[in-house]
């Protein structure tokens, strides 16, 4: 072969063969996928001393598990029960986690270290859920076990999360005041199981604190449940059910004071008032003339006074002619109020129910409307014989009186100017589109209710589909109520054992070891159609615990 022709066929085979390496090269290169994700929660491989140890004297519990971890809110995930006043000290070494006691231990008590969601792997973040540790200083593993479900007393609900005390009843008066030694935690169904008991009587008691909190009843956004009588622990017990509520709180307190940039003062208060009134105690002029509005259930006041000009407002906050508390409230002389009158009303939708009115809410009270600067069109033809007419309660509403009809469409203009306030302020122009709604999307509902004791009294509530009560109706007595024109949906009953008759649930208070009234669901969901009448029996039991 000549010497070019070798040269040439070498160079060639050289080329493909690095064009085939480059080629196989190339699609063998890939991403590394690090092998499928890793779904299992560390293990415990030894315990020292051993879980269950009897006679438990050790300063220090070495736990060794599979995988490196980490330790997850430790301060609410895991705890010691019962408590001490130190708590142990938690180190991770590698993959061992020691656990050094800060105090002392009492003799012959058997503890519980309970992790809860506290470990978890050091990557994935898998949960080794519900691990405990138990021992005990004397010579036997206490064994008795109490279980049973928090649930909400007005929901009937399940509660996750509430925390579940055990208190012997010669330490009852500590609840409230420090985390209870025996407590644990409540599942997503509310269920709960406190172990490794000892032979007492203790009471029981469930709190739900919203925000996590301290393991200690002692705000008043907590929730709390309790049984009346003490649980005399002698075998297994089950099925205790203990229902939330939130307390009314026992001393007034104002949560709140202010004058917002409107010039409307508002005052809010940590009780529900029930015959509450405002006194101006400085400048004592501005009593006679000042207007007050309280909220349905007398937490809030709305006060408008004729003069803004005072350099401080001395206001004392009265329920039944009792006075309650003194507020003071300073301001600056550069404080410039805009007293703009905002407007609302209660059809977002713009579709006005049959046979029911427009009702315009005014931000401050409103001395009058100038219906020369009003405008109602109907299909863009200004229309006669609407009017304004002032609710009975309220200086801040007004109900526009006007006969809607079918498959019109109307424009409502209310021009600047047009309203103005008693103290001061106008309007900004306000525009709505309003149409009447058909009878068709309303149905009709009938509920016959048969009581079980005609000498007790029920508050009957109808619930919407998000459980908001839209009705409220008082028997005592089998009876039919009849729910005329209501918008078509899905509906429940909630019945309240109205035990002092007076119209309203009452909650319950730990210190009078009084329950809230009880509550019933009813379990039949209603359903209501377009242009129906619907028809119901419903069957109130006995009340039951």
């Amino acid at each position: 072969m000549p010497l070019n022709s070798k040269r040439y066929f070498k160079l060639n085979f050289l080329t493909t063969f690095s064009a085939l390496a480059m080629f196989f090269g190339c699609a063998s290169i890939q991403q590394p996928t690090g092998g499928p994700k890793d779904t299992e929660p560390p293990k415990v491989l030894s315990e020292s001393p051993k879980n269950f140890t009897l006679n438990f004297n050790s300063p220090e519990i070495s736990i060794q598990l599979n995988e490196y971890f980490k330790l997850s809110n430790t301060a609410k995930e895991i705890s010691l029960s019962p408590d001490v006043d130190k708590q142990p000290e938690y180190k991770i070494k590698k993959k061992y986690l020691h656990i050094r006691f800060q105090d002392t231990l009492e003799k012959n008590t058997t503890y519980t270290i309970n992790f809860g969601n506290g470990i978890v792997d050091y990557n994935e973040g898998n949960i080794l859920k519900n691990y405990s540790y138990v021992f005990s200083t004397g010579n036997k593993i206490d064994s008795l076990s109490i279980t049973g479900t928090v649930t909400n007393a007005i929901t009937k609900e399940p509660q996750l999360d509430a925390t579940v005390f055990l208190l012997p009843v010669n330490q009852d008066t500590l609840f409230g005041k420090k985390k209870a030694h025996i407590f644990t935690s409540t599942d997503s169904s509310g269920n709960f199981k406190l172990q490794y008991l000892k032979e007492n009587t203790y009471r029981i008691y469930a709190v739900y604190e919203k925000d996590g909190g301290d393991k200690i009843y002692n705000s008043p956004n907590d929730e709390v449940a309790f049984i009346e009588k003490p649980i005399i622990l002698r075998k297994d017990t089950s099925g205790i059910k203990l229902q939330l509520f939130k307390e009314e709180p026992t001393a007034f307190r104002l949560l709140d004071r202010k004058i917002e940039n409107t010039g409307r003062i508002i005052y809010t208060f940590n009780q529900k008032l029930d015959t509450p009134s405002l006194q101006i105690l400085s400048p004592a002029e501005l009593n006679d003339n000042k207007i007050v509005e309280f909220s349905r259930n007398g937490d809030t006041a709305l006060l408008w006074t004729k003069d803004l000009t005072f350099d401080s407002i001395k206001v004392a906050i009265l329920n039944n002619g009792r006075p309650l508390d003194t507020t003071l409230i300073r301001r600056s002389k550069r404080d410039d109020y805009k007293q703009t009158i905002g407007i609302e009303d209660n059809i977002p939708t713009g579709r006005v129910k049959p046979g029911t009115d427009v009702v315009l809410t005014f931000s401050a009270p409103v001395s009058s409307i100038d219906p020369k600067l009003v405008t109602l069109l109907q299909d863009s033809v200004p229309v006669r014989g609407f009017r304004f007419e002032r609710d009975s309660v309220s200086t801040r509403k007004y109900r526009l009186k006007y006969s809607w009809r079918k498959e019109r469409s109307y424009d409502l203009t209310i021009a600047d100017n047009a309203v103005k306030g008693t103290y001061g302020g106008l309007n900004k122009q306000f525009k709505k589109v309003i149409t009447r709604d058909e009878e068709e999307n309303y149905g009709n509902l009938n509920v016959h209710f048969t009581v079980p004791d005609t000498t007790k009294a029920y508050l009957v509530e109808l619930l919407n589909a998000t459980d908001e009560p839209i009705s409220k109706t008082t028997i005592s007595t089998s009876k039919t109520i009849s729910y005329t024109m209501y918008a078509v949906g899905k509906y429940s009953i909630r019945v309240i054992y109205d035990e002092n008759k007076n119209g309203i649930w009452d909650t319950g208070s730990v210190k009078e070891k009084k329950q809230p009234e009880l509550i019933w669901n009813s379990p039949t969901e209603i359903t209501l159609r377009a242009n129906w009448d619907l028809e119901e029996k419903i069957t109130i039991p006995p009340p039951s615990e």
